[in-house]
């Protein structure tokens, strides 16, 4: 028999009920309040006895725990609960029964449980580590059987004995929770990967490299078919890795968990690639190419993950990254032909219009799109511990002097340079913060209670901005038009400047920089000679990127420059003493303007829209500059006059 101590219950009826059995008090024993005597309660202890229903899993005990109120605990075997005299009126009710659960046999708690699915009690980050956590839960089981199922259809590999000499590569689950747009679980993703680390480079494998879209080019894809009315379609390729054709001779170990009975000492000869194979995202990408150039589609010169064709007068564009493909064109016939097309050959999940893309949250409406991350920044609030805090107005005070020589305690520099990364990838819809962020990333080499502080304030910011994003608008002239700017001397600790320029199209923000300088400029006009080649070099490359997707001819680029000086500079290659120092490599820029390619014009300061990358600037004009890019804030509604296509 179990001893159990206790102090007196206010209804000794309901002790009695659940089995309780009052035990004189022994010497030594505590007393109650004010001289109220204590007993010892005996049972048969309830956590020790079999349940009535059988068919239990482990998933119903997390549903048991969340029955008891506030205050209220389980009593397990040997433990003692301090006296706390209890009326009535305090003892709190379980939301299946009106008697508390301590004073319930555990038999009558589990009967009382609402069955949940394994899926239901998953967070946000719970995924399994390993293959024994995984095997427990019916959901995972089906995502392995799933993977192996899709590397058996594909022919990926054949059972064979080990080749004197070879040496084959161990494999390993890896789990992962495909979400939504809102972090809502999809889907249990289990993926077969190998472990590509122990691969040696001449023997298992050659070349590695494998392209994808820039963001940029992503967002001028995105800004091109608003521009003119196209719809963006999303199509993703299941395990597109085991699609990729190997060159090399490649043997992997069975998967853990699915050996064959009776063959454990066998291996797997790879005809096709793996996750985790060091080549696998070549050869994929080596067959994606081939399929592509098979149905009619030419890779872009200046961006090799872009492909377009020209058809009947019709004009399709896709662009790649890894497996997923967004595909736009002027035909809604023929990107529906080219999915049915691409659907024989692999196995794809076309997942409509666009509306969710590398973490960027996609609006498509009658009159264009709108980007942001909303969800992401949420992600980023939560993981920092920032979810409540108090919103900011703007990122970074203008008055803030930062130095590597911060004098303070060090923090922890993981943790650092974890929240930025993960602000930086916000930049990819946020052009407001790529300033704040590039400043601190700095100093992630050994960050400063200061730098931490700083990093907090942008955090703040995000949590008041966390709906803001770009809009893309149909119409617009389709000019593509910079604006350059650079501050000077504003790093305390080499005295370099930043670098800061906007590229639009029509009236859309397709690209953005805030960049340190390289070099010391020794006056403002040689900082801002120095954006200004920066800009061109961007220039040039989205210049020939639209002409090379749209099959027009090279439009010239129109140049905003906001320093009287160095727009003389570049209209006029004279030499004289206070440029001769200026490296060759800047005076590029001159070039540009010679050949027609560049036209650099002037703008007043109030205008340049490039001055929100170059310095931390007042609460009002920083949000008198963030409205002027093209920053606003949609929460509610996108701003976008339409009914949504999506």
């Amino acid at each position: 028999m179990k001893r159990w101590n206790w102090t007196k219950c206010s209804d000794p009826e309901k002790n009695s009920s659940a089995g309780w059995v009052q035990v004189p008090v022994q010497d030594g024993d505590h007393a109650g309040p004010e001289g109220e005597s204590s007993a010892d309660w005996s049972q048969n202890s309830p956590l020790t006895q079999t349940p009535t229903n059988q068919n239990l899993s482990p998933i119903s005990l997390f549903d048991v725990a969340g029955t008891y109120s506030e205050g209220e605990q389980v009593l397990e075997s040997g433990n003692s609960q301090e006296e706390s005299p209890q009326t009535g009126d305090s003892v709190a009710s379980s939301k299946y029964d009106d008697t508390p659960p301590r004073f319930r046999p555990l038999a009558e708690i589990y009967d009382s449980t609402v069955p949940l699915e394994p899926r239901e009690l998953l967070l946000v980050d719970d995924e399994p580590t390993s293959f024994e956590e995984a095997v427990t839960y019916k959901e995972w089981k089906e995502a392995m059987e799933a993977e192996l199922s899709s590397i058996e259809k594909n022919s990926t590999w054949s059972l064979t004995d080990l080749p004197v000499g070879q040496k084959a590569i161990g494999l390993k689950w890896v789990f992962k929770l495909k979400k939504d747009a809102n972090g809502h679980v999809t889907k249990c993703k289990a993926r077969l990967v190998a472990k590509g680390y122990v691969q040696r480079k001449g023997i298992d494998f050659e070349e590695v490299y494998a392209p994808v879209a820039r963001m940029e080019t992503i967002r001028l894809l995105l800004a091109i078919a608003s521009r003119e009315g196209w719809l963006v379609h999303h199509l993703d390729v299941k395990s597109a890795f085991l699609n990729g054709e190997l060159q090399e001779e490649v043997y992997v170990k069975q998967p853990e968990g699915f050996e064959i009975k009776g063959k454990e000492n066998k291996v797997y000869k790879l005809t096709k690639a793996l996750y985790g194979l060091r080549q696998a995202p070549r050869a994929w990408n080596a067959r994606l190419d081939k399929v592509l150039k098979e149905i009619g589609f030419d890779k872009c010169a200046q961006e090799p993950a872009v492909y377009k064709s020209n058809k009947a007068g019709t004009q399709l564009i896709v662009g790649v990254y890894v497996d997923d493909l967004i595909v736009t064109g002027t035909s809604e016939k023929r990107i529906q032909e080219f999915k049915e097309r691409m659907m024989k050959v692999f196995d794809m999940s076309d997942l409509g219009h666009l509306s969710y893309y590398l973490g960027i949250e996609v609006t498509q409406k009658q009159g264009g799109c709108v980007l942001k991350q909303s969800g992401y920044a949420k992600k980023i609030l939560k993981f920092s511990g920032m979810t409540s805090c108090n919103p900011a107005k703007w990122p970074m005070d203008p008055k803030l002097k930062l130095t590597k020589d911060e004098q303070g305690e060090c923090v922890d520099s993981t943790e650092y340079r974890r929240l930025i990364g993960s602000l930086r990838y916000l930049l990819h819809t946020r052009p407001d913060l790529s300033y704040p962020v590039g400043v601190l990333s700095r100093y992630m080499e050994k960050p400063k209670i200061s730098h931490y502080q700083a990093m907090k304030q942008v955090l703040r910011y995000v949590k008041g901005t966390s709906e803001y994003g770009l809009r893309y608008e149909t119409g617009g002239d389709g000019r593509l038009i910079g604006y350059s700017d650079s501050s000077h001397a504003s790093d305390l600790d080499d005295r370099k400047g930043t670098t800061g320029m906007v590229f639009y199209l029509g009236s859309n923000l397709i690209t953005w920089v805030s960049q340190k300088q390289q070099t010391v400029a020794l006056s403002s006009c040689e900082a801002e000679f120095m954006a200004a080649t920066a800009a061109a070099t961007q220039a040039l490359w989205l210049r020939n990127l639209i002409s090379d997707l749209l099959g027009e001819k090279p439009q010239q680029v129109v140049l905003l420059v906001d320093n009287e000086s160095a727009l003389s500079l570049m209209k006029n290659p004279v030499f004289h003493g206070r440029s001769k120092h200026i490296d060759t490599k800047y005076h590029f820029i001159r070039e540009c303007v010679e050949r027609n390619q560049i036209c650099v014009k002037h703008v007043s300061g109030e205008l340049q829209k490039a001055d929100i990358m170059t310095k931390a600037l007042p609460r009002y004009k920083f949000e008198s500059m963030r409205k002027m890019i093209g920053v606003e804030d949609f929460e509610g509604e996108s701003n976008i006059k339409g009914e949504s296509v999506v």
